[in-house]
């Protein structure tokens, strides 16, 4: 059976050594990422050489891919650069291949992705495995950072764990962006991606280990004041953004990262928009859900069937 070298660098994020992406992974080499994301939940591969053919490969072979806003066209109406439309463009680089001005739309998605969060858990199925690997990276800043929501649970004090345990969150898409100004959607553009409830207190199907699932993303909790609901929310998504939890990712030109969309969440951070910054990501979808999702899943969509995303 094949197992990977690894090097741990946090007690959830390792570097994985001597392993070439570009080779088709085949049975043993996805459950050999399989298993060392289920212990780590961040992987970092050094010194890849990925064309766009080979990236999209790996993550088909991981999983059904995920498509995430661009399925609905909610956000990128541009032109897209990627041969594979399944490739997301993490860059603030246009269509014609310049750096975008300060007051182009794609801005507001670097800024967003500078928020805690994780890849699609505003639908369902949500995102499972990300795939971003880097192409081009500014003199300075554009740090990518993960926090390990299985470690925050741990920390929970118990008396908050009684009280979370029962909750469950609404994930919608755009608040994240109406928290930074950008509102200039059409009613259809709101309501393209239905908001998905997840339990905030979950158990990974495979590791075994409880997930306390907030991010940005979550907005609402079903049967609480939206004032309570919303300081709750800040309260556990700063709790489990301590820097205990964190593992901080220096990109250089090569690497691909992979992470754990559903046990953990990640932000970009600060870099000069007017450098030139490009990584692309495939993602995977969760095929597999948490007990607790699938107890939320069989009781039906009563929660969200009427929602609409509340501003007071």
């Amino acid at each position: 059976m094949l197992t990977l070298s690894l090097k741990s660098l946090t007690p959830f994020a390792a570097e994985v050594h001597g392993f070439d992406l570009r080779a088709p992974l085949g049975p043993d080499g996805v459950a050999a990422i399989e298993s060392a994301m289920d212990q780590h939940a961040v992987l970092v591969f050094r010194d890849q050489q990925l064309d766009q053919d080979q990236q999209i490969a790996l993550a088909r072979a991981l999983g059904p891919l995920d498509l995430g806003l661009r399925r609905v066209r909610m956000v990128q109406t541009r032109a897209h650069r990627f041969r594979h439309e399944e490739l997301a463009d993490i860059s603030n680089v246009t269509a014609e291949g310049e750096v975008a001005p300060r007051d182009h739309a794609k801005i507001v998605s670097n800024l967003a992705n500078q928020l805690w969060h994780s890849d699609s858990s505003f639908q369902k199925p949500r995102a499972k495995y990300s795939m971003l690997y880097s192409v081009v990276t500014p003199q300075t800043g554009g740090d990518t950072e993960f926090a390990d929501l299985r470690m925050a649970w741990d920390a929970l004090p118990d008396w908050r764990k009684r009280q979370v345990e029962p909750l469950a969150a609404v994930h919608y898409a755009l608040h994240s962006r109406f928290m930074l100004g950008d509102t200039h959607y059409t009613p259809e553009q709101r309501d393209a991606i239905k908001p998905a409830v997840w339990p905030l207190v979950q158990t990974d199907p495979r590791s075994g280990r409880k997930i306390l699932f907030v991010g940005i993303h979550a907005c609402e909790i079903p049967g609480m004041s939206l004032p309570e609901a919303r300081l709750l929310l800040l309260d556990l998504l700063e709790h489990a953004t301590q820097r205990e939890f964190i593992y901080r990712h220096q990109w250089r030109v090569g690497d691909l990262v992979m992470w754990d969309n559903t046990a953990t969440l990640h932000r970009g951070r600060y870099f000069d928009i007017s450098e030139r910054r490009e990584l692309r990501r495939a993602t995977t979808e969760e095929v597999g859900l948490s007990p607790e999702a699938e107890s939320l899943a069989a009781r039906g969509a009563d929660q969200i069937a009427h929602y609409r995303y509340q501003t007071a």
